[in-house]
């Protein structure tokens, strides 16, 4: 029951000295941490998102467990797909799935199905475990693949997680995967991110799906966005913070036709 990496060597270093360098250095040790419910975290390249990954992973507080999830890119699967045994291959080792959480999960949400083949080949998770470990030597997560969901499907889904969540003395830390505005120019990508970002800041999460559907914005992690900021709101989540946005344009110099970047902290 072993998930293989898919992307180690492509999307990040595949050896564990230079992952362990590249992570060290998109990443800094801050004394005050933010008591996050959620995050929003991007998960392209470490060349191009990294900083962005990097920044919110250094400035949140990381418990020992975590709900990741991401978007489907692949379509492979069902549309919320959960694996809840066995562990994630990563050049340090393997990082185990907390398998009674996932267990609660499915139980008090239908819409998950236990689907191995939505994550076989899917990269927006797998990125960010790297960060994880970067502050905490051991962790366990429960990952979950997200396609075409409907808006109360989001809300479904983002309540359950949190009527499971709510009284754990230890609570798990929700990260959603998503990049934002894909291939248009540098402007463009900024303002139709910062409707969506907008959004997000409000605690808004029936805000942000329409209005991510209404402006055409190519926010891949929609999904997850939604689905994390209805479980904060139900936890009693007030308050977003943005903490770091920028484009692939960044660090290629290419402006013209750029990714978008956005990380986000719910409290």
């Amino acid at each position: 029951m072993i998930r293989a990496p898919a992307v180690a060597g492509q999307f990040y270093p595949g050896t564990l000295r230079d992952l362990d360098k590249e992570v060290g250095r998109l990443t800094r040790d801050i004394a005050e941490k933010i008591p996050a419910r959620g995050i929003v975290v991007p998960h392209a390249g470490y060349v191009y998102s990294g900083e962005v990954a990097g920044e919110v992973f250094s400035s949140v507080e990381l418990p020992d467990r975590h709900v990741i999830f991401c978007p489907n890119h692949t379509g492979s699967g069902a549309d919320a797909a959960v694996i809840s045994r066995g562990a994630w291959r990563m050049p340090w080792g393997d990082v185990p799935i907390d398998e009674s959480l996932a267990d609660r999960l499915r139980a008090s949400c239908p819409l998950l199905s236990e689907d191995r083949s939505a994550h076989a080949r899917e990269h927006s998770l797998e990125v960010q475990l790297p960060f994880l470990r970067r502050f905490r030597d051991t962790f366990r997560f429960v990952p979950v693949a997200l396609g075409h969901l409907s808006l109360p499907d989001c809300r479904t889904l983002g309540e359950a997680v949190a009527s499971v969540i709510r009284d754990d003395p230890s609570p798990p830390l929700l990260i959603a995967s998503s990049d934002m505005t894909h291939y248009e120019s540098d402007a463009n990508a900024r303002k139709k991110d910062q409707k969506a970002i907008s959004r997000i800041l409000a605690m808004d999460p029936e805000g942000l799906y329409k209005t991510v559907r209404s402006e055409r914005i190519t926010m891949c992690g929609v999904i997850p966005a939604t689905v994390v900021l209805y479980a904060a709101v139900s936890l009693g989540a007030t308050e977003a913070r943005l903490i770091k946005y920028s484009t692939s344009g960044d660090v290629s110099g290419d402006y013209g036709r750029v990714v978008g970047y956005a990380g986000l902290a719910i409290l």
